[in-house]
Formats: structure tokens, C-alpha cells, sequence
């Protein structure tokens, strides 16, 4: 599919990731409307995107969002799926000091799994299910994975929905291939975004070390991979890493 034929959203697109990948589809033709629970970044963003609040991890903001999309641009064919949050601990730890042993909060647990896995399906549901009944193809679903999906310790809650994320990318697209509609995959690493960049910089310093490129990403790098899924029309129902190499 060529990108200037492309009206997609992208979710979470007000900051870092997203912003980029909408302002690099806007440059190549497509029309974009992105959602973001940021109202403030949302407002900065440039006039020719369309935006509105969303919250993907309410269904019914999900279902008027993709409403409101598809009159906005006259016509629904894509879905980026970026919206994610971090909230990153360890299942059981014990304090060094006291010896008092911690879990982590069903609240962290729930907000990263609303978000992250919760939040992306129904989006995808509500896509899918409103292309199919205007009979809009061809289609295509960019999910936003992680090479965290492998395992990555402090992030149980984070892990879960990255990995099924990147199953479900499998699952969708035998499920929505007889509406015309490719699902693929991108996982980045370490990249450099307003989340990352709220890390411990001693942590991050660390694992910017095992890197073998030797640097941290740039949300261009990702964009490559993103382009590439979306105009690749054999690619499906795969995850592709873009981490540097780096082995978590």
C-alpha cells in the first residue's frame, strides 16, 4: 500500500513515537488522525492532523474515536497502534534495609495491561469491525511490540501485553484476511522517547551499554520499520525487531 493512500490512526501519536510517525505519514500523503490522552501535546501537533482525546483503554472512547475518524477523513484503511505506559517493578521483591517483602500493585498491573493490551484490541476490534462493514480494503494494522516481550526483568506487567501483542499479530491476521486486512508487528528496543528518557540514568546508561550499535534508537529508526509493514503488501503476521541488537 502506498502511504500517500493511507488514512490511519495513530494512538498515543501526541509525543515522542507516535508524533514522529504521524508527522512522517502526513509528509508523504496520508491523512492521519491521531488520539492521545494528552490534550496539551495533542494541540501542538500540526493543524493538518487530525486529533482528539483518547483514551484506548475505554471502550467507548475506542468506538466514537474511530467514528470520528473515518468522517474526518472520509474513509478508514490503517491503524498504528502506539498508545503504551510504563509502570515497571518487580512482581515480588524484598527491601534490603527492613526485609519487608513488596509486591507489585494489582494498580500497576491493571493500568499497563488497560493500556498496553486491553486498550490496542479494542482498538483493533473497532478498526476492523468498521472496515469490514463499509467494505474498505485494502487494510493494514501496525502494532507496536517490544523486544521486552522475550522476558525482561521488572516488567511482568509490561512483558504480558507486549507479548500478547505480538501473538495476537499472528491471530489477526489469519482472522482478518478474508476482509483484506494485513497485521504485522514492530518491536522496538531501547528508544530514545519521553519515556525513555524519564528512566534511571544509571539503569539506562547500563543497558544502553549492551547495545552492539552502540547507541540508543531514534524514533526514525522505528519509523523505517513501520513504513516498511505498511507498504510491504506480503508482509503479515509477523513481529520484526528494531533494537540494535540488543539482547535483554
Amino acid at each position: 500500500m502506498q502511504l500517500k493512500d493511507l488514512k490511519v490512526i495513530v494512538t498515543g501519536g501526541a509525543q515522542g513515537m507516535g508524533a514522529h510517525f504521524a508527522a512522517r505519514l502526513l509528509e508523504a500523503g496520508a491523512q492521519v488522525a491521531v488520539g492521545d490522552v494528552n490534550e496539551e501535546k495533542l494541540a501542538a501537533l500540526p493543524s493538518a492532523i487530525h486529533r482528539r482525546r483518547l483514551d484506548v483503554a475505554n471502550e467507548e472512547d475506542c468506538a466514537s474515536f474511530v467514528k470520528w475518524a473515518h468522517e474526518r477523513m472520509g474513509g478508514l484503511n490503517g491503524l498504528i497502534n502506539n498508545a503504551g505506559i510504563l509502570r515497571d517493578g518487580l512482581l515480588v521483591k524484598k527491601d534490603r534495609a527492613t526485609g519487608e517483602v513488596k509486591t507489585l500493585s494489582t494498580a500497576d498491573w491493571n493500568a499497563v495491561v488497560g493500556v498496553n493490551l486491553t486498550g490496542a484490541t479494542l482498538m483493533v476490534r473497532e478498526v476492523v469491525a468498521h472496515m469490514a462493514r463499509t467494505d474498505q480494503r485494502p487494510g493494514v494494522i501496525v502494532n507496536m511490540s517490544s523486544i521486552a516481550r522475550h522476558g525482561n526483568r521488572g516488567q511482568t506487567n509490561y512483558v504480558s501485553a507486549k507479548a500478547a501483542l505480538a501473538a495476537n499479530t499472528v491471530t489477526w491476521s489469519r482472522e482478518f484476511a478474508p476482509f483484506g486486512i494485513r497485521v504485522g508487528a514492530v518491536a522496538p528496543g531501547m528508544i530514545e522517547t519521553p519515556m525513555t528518557q524519564g528512566m534511571n540514568q544509571k539503569a539506562r546508561d547500563a543497558l544502553v551499554a549492551h547495545i552492539p550499535v552502540g547507541r540508543i534508537g531514534e524514533p526514525e529508526d522505528i519509523w523505517l520499520a513501520v513504513k516498511f509493514v505498511l507498504e510491504c503488501d506480503y508482509f503479515n503476521g509477523r513481529t520484526i525487531d528494531v533494537d540494535g541488537g540488543l539482547n535483554m
